[in-house]
């Protein structure tokens, strides 16, 4: 009896049945279609008018829809010469769950991009160039080309003197890294700066040099970049020039060389409490750690990582090199005194300020609406406890609640916080910047900003169907969820972003099914729909073990188009499958 339910299960095993078009998809076919077997042209494009919301704006024509007939006919029938005919119901369905045709968002820029630069959210990197953990991993310029070719705008590089002190390295301080020389990193910031995005590279430099080393780097900057780089004619920027006026440039931000100096005599102040074993689970559920017991002072963990700077020797104190202060278009470096000294907006001076994810927590609990002022002109930089050696993360909305637009990121650092991370910059085309939403820029009459703390109504509701998903029994060895039996596939769908937003939702399983059918509906009020994120997994159930992992997406609701759409899901690096993908629908009510 046994071997013979082992045989069912291994004929079961190979058998992967294709699911049919859902209810929704007949019914918008046989309503659109007239009754009849095939859609015409003129009919799909009603169907994407009414049902996908292309009219309006940019609106779908006629020929858009011609071209999508001519595509999928070209593609299931490998002719064009039944064009006349339309689509089949089974083609129409196949358009419809073909990322490629019926993407979720759109690909193209669309935001404005003549604001100055701190009025937007800017893709960025923390120790850029670190292949591995923070403490014993190797240095390399290999993450810093994989982070620019995703569309990072935003590369820190720690530099330090070589061993015999006649030359510069980029390693992470104080740690068993293995250095790369910086001459090599800026080459391949060089060369691949602009493969992803046009918009200027920010280089932020932690500096441990001394002045003739300075100066070093300013010869290699300057040889290196040519007239791609960015120097502000004056010696502060008064205001950021946009995005569009510095496409294809680079941009370094630092302290100028004499804070460096001043620096010195606060040489490693630092809150040694917080040391200690981070977990490995980047997991939904925990937020950043609880603030530090010891709240007295705000300077800790201020710039806490630009203070690791070796002291100079008295003799090697002279002014800094000016060659190197003019290169520095975004100064870094923070005034004397508290965080409330910190945050004051100057006006005719624009800087960058940075805080540990701690700091800005402890920030926001204080000085909140200061923190969103200040983001209003100046750029804030948000970079992970020092505590994170795993390469970590932390979540990213609070920075960007607050106006943050260095939200600094471990990009190595997989899991659902990086995941939040990419899903934002699939935003606006996936250029490395999204334009901040207006409520962060606009100063009320009474002189107040926008205070994510005060309560707030739903200003919208996001319906989102799943309908079905496909592709496993492409992507996977048949025996990779269950060695006898198909998989037992659920999603679990929910929202990321003001805290009174957040929630996650999950569908049934589906048992024994490659290509699942869960046809569930789910509702999400939003309150702030204008930074919040479409969280998607699917995960496959193990009565035994911990479930499986069996993708994810993480969406920008501003950026969603209504309608059923096909959303490609990603693994856990957050590279896309070849056809593991779910048939969703989304629409605002």
């Amino acid at each position: 009896m046994g071997s013979y339910r082992m045989c069912v299960c291994f004929t079961r095993k190979f058998k992967v049945t294709e699911a049919a078009p859902p209810p929704d998809v007949r019914d918008a076919f046989n309503k659109y279609a007239g009754g009849g077997p095939h859609m015409t042209a003129e009919q799909l494009h009603r169907f994407l008018v009414d049902v996908q919301g292309q009219g309006g704006a940019g609106a779908a024509t006629v020929a858009d829809a011609e071209g999508i007939v001519q595509q999928v006919l070209q593609k299931r029938h490998h002719m064009a010469k039944f064009r006349r005919h339309g689509l089949t119901l089974d083609d129409f369905h196949h358009y419809l769950f073909s990322a490629d045709l019926n993407p979720p968002i759109g690909d193209q820029v669309h935001h404005d991009m003549t604001a100055p630069l701190s009025h937007y959210f800017i893709y960025t990197g923390h120790n850029s160039y670190l292949t591995g953990n923070q403490l014993s991993s190797d240095c390399s310029d290999v993450p810093i080309i994989k982070a620019l070719k995703r569309g990072v705008r935003v590369v820190e590089l720690d530099i330090w003197p070589n061993s015999t002190k006649d030359d510069v390295h980029v390693l992470h301080g104080r740690t068993l890294t293995t250095p790369v020389e910086l001459i090599k990193c800026l080459k391949s910031i060089k060369e691949h700066a602009f493969s992803a995005s046009p918009y200027p590279v920010v280089i932020t430099l932690e500096d441990h040099l001394t002045p003739e080393l300075q100066a070093k780097v300013a010869q290699m900057v300057t040889q290196t970049f040519g007239n791609m780089l960015f120097c502000p004619d004056s010696e502060c920027l008064k205001e950021a020039p946009s995005p569009e006026d510095l496409k294809y440039r680079i941009i370094i931000s630092t302290k100028p060389p004499k804070e460096y100096l001043e620096a010195e005599s606060n040489k490693d102040n630092r809150n040694d409490s917080q040391k200690g074993k981070e977990s490995d689970d980047d997991v939904w559920g925990k937020e950043p750690a609880e603030l530090i017991g010891d709240q007295e002072d705000d300077k800790t963990d201020t710039d806490a990582d630009d203070e690791e700077t070796d002291s100079f020797e008295p003799e090697l104190r002279p002014s800094g090199a000016p060659v190197y202060k003019h290169l520095i278009a975004i100064h870094a470096g923070k005034p004397k005194g508290g965080l409330k000294e910190a945050l004051k907006v100057e006006p005719d001076k624009v800087r960058r300020l940075s805080l540990s994810e701690q700091a800005l927590e402890k920030a926001t609990m204080s000085h909140g609406t200061d923190v969103v002022r200040f983001t209003q002109k100046n750029f804030l930089r948000i970079y992970p406890k020092g505590t994170r050696f795993n390469s970590s993360n932390y979540k990213p909305l609070i920075g960007w609640m607050y106006g943050a637009q260095m939200v600094a990121f471990n990009m190595q650092g997989y899991g659902r916080y990086l995941w939040l991370m990419h899903g934002m910059f699939r935003s606006n085309g996936g250029c490395g910047y999204v334009k901040k939403p207006d409520f962060l820029m606009n100063v009320n009459p009474d002189g107040s900003v926008f205070d994510p703390k005060a309560n707030l109504p739903v200003k919208k509701t996001l319906k989102v169907r799943v309908y079905m998903g496909d592709g496993w029994h492409l992507d996977f060895k048949q025996t990779h969820f269950d060695l006898y039996s198909p998989p037992d596939f659920y999603t679990r769908v929910g929202i990321a972003g003001l805290p009174a937003d957040e929630i996650m939702k999950k569908t049934k399983k589906k048992e024994d099914n490659w290509t699942p059918v869960w046809d569930e509906e789910f509702m999400f009020p939003l309150r702030l729909p204008e930074l919040a994120l479409l969280r998607i997994e699917v995960h496959e159930y193990d009565i035994s073990e911990k479930d499986d992992f069996a993708g994810q997406t993480c969406l920008p609701v501003s950026e969603l188009k209504p309608g059923i759409r096909a959303v490609p899901l990603f693994n856990r690096k957050g590279e896309k499958f070849n056809s593991v993908r779910l048939l969703m629908r989304f629409e605002f009510v």
